[in-house]
């Protein structure tokens, strides 16, 4: 059985290897300005979709961006409660006690 600590852990690691790449650091800031269709991103981006669905595997994993599918599109958009987890966590990791 996984402790609670190495269960966060594997959480919070979910959270960073979202942000270590750029291609999803690239989509982060597409959606800054709003919910965006795959298609839009897919036109921004240099990837093909099954690329952009494994970003988006990753980004909608972590919790930072959410996906609302609609029609045979899907709509993302940036998760305020999502990026101010990933906010928490690093001060929280990175604090000197």
């Amino acid at each position: 059985m996984m402790s609670s600590r190495k269960f966060e852990h594997k959480a919070h690691a979910k959270i960073f290897k979202a942000l270590c790449d750029e291609k999803r650091l690239a989509i982060l800031e597409l959606l800054q300005h709003g919910e965006e269709c795959s298609c839009v991103l897919l036109e921004q981006l240099d990837l093909t979709q099954s690329g952009l669905s494994y970003h988006m595997k990753i980004l909608c994993e972590s919790g930072i961006v959410i996906g609302r599918p609609e029609g045979k599109w899907t709509f993302y958009h940036i998760s305020p409660e999502g990026g101010q987890k990933a906010a928490d966590i690093l001060l929280d990791i990175t604090k000197v006690v």
